[in-house]
């Protein structure tokens, strides 16, 4: 039996489901690859805020910020396109759960 890699370990505790949080500077996510937040992610998020919307697009805000940061700093030519973020990071924060 191998020793599991590094990103497969338990991060602070958490059941491997829970691990869907993004790996810096690429913004990708830790367990699928996908662009964070991933559709797991989102509907961690949403299960973990309930009802409060505000909470959640605050938080997510911050992570656009922290984002674009790093994004910017990884390929600033051609720099990532501010419409494709917003979408990415907060414009599901607003629409009702499926």
């Amino acid at each position: 039996m191998t020793a599991p890699k590094p990103d497969q370990q338990p991060l602070h505790g958490l059941h491997p489901v829970h691990q869907h949080l993004p790996r810096r500077p690429s913004w990708l996510c830790r367990v699928c690859a996908a662009t964070w937040p991933c559709a797991c992610a989102r509907m961690l998020l949403r299960v973990e805020y309930g009802t409060d919307r505000v909470a959640l697009s605050i938080y997510m805000a911050n992570q656009l910020f922290d984002a674009t940061a790093d994004l910017l700093t990884l390929n600033p030519q051609p720099a990532p396109d501010p419409r494709e973020l917003f979408d990415r990071f907060l414009a599901w924060t607003a629409q009702p759960r499926p």
